[in-house]
């Protein structure tokens, strides 16, 4: 009976390492499995805010283009610098023009309420505390052009500017209006 009772001893033997084998495989598939879920959550989480930040975004995007759309059916009356020059018109004021036109009306308007004659572009820029370089002068000059051309200044033959306004033709417009 020895023998049966060895095999019995030896069979149990077997089958506690098997189970302590297979103990020590469950932890380390627990460990596998906890690393697994933590990676699952955090692409989850990933996920989730990716598509939270795309809806803002879309949401932003959508209020920046309603308000967009908004300043482009109401006109902007503040001027914007390096805008457009319109032509005069009788009621039309300096305000829609931008600053450094505004500046060059001021110098001449000025020198006109104090009785003196026209200016010079170098005149001009040096009123306007610019100092007297080539690249000033002819910014200044070009600016005034712009603005005699419009009808806002004079431009006297001898090249020299002064205030005075004037209404001008506008290309294609109907003379009988």
């Amino acid at each position: 009976m020895a023998s049966v009772l060895g095999m019995l001893e030896g069979r149990e033997t077997a089958a506690r390492v098997r189970a302590e084998g297979l103990r020590e495989e469950v932890a380390r598939l627990a460990g596998v499995l906890e690393a697994a879920e933590i990676e699952l959550d955090r692409r989850v989480i990933a996920r989730e805010e990716l598509v939270e930040a795309l809806a803002a975004s879309a949401a932003e995007t959508t209020a920046v283009t309603e308000a967009e759309a908004e300043q482009e059916t109401v006109p902007s009356p503040a001027p914007v610098p390096g805008s457009i020059v319109p032509p005069w018109r009788e009621g039309l004021l300096v305000t829609v023009l931008a600053p450094h036109y505004q500046r060059i009306l001021g110098v001449l308007d000025e020198r006109q309420r104090a009785g003196q004659g026209p200016l010079k572009a170098r005149e001009i820029t040096v009123e306007l505390g610019l100092g007297t370089t080539s690249a000033k002068v002819e910014g200044v000059r070009s600016k005034a052009r712009r603005l005699a051309e419009r009808g806002w200044l004079v431009r006297e033959t001898s090249g020299m500017f002064s205030a005075g306004r004037r209404p001008v033709a506008l290309p294609g417009a109907d003379s009988s209006a």
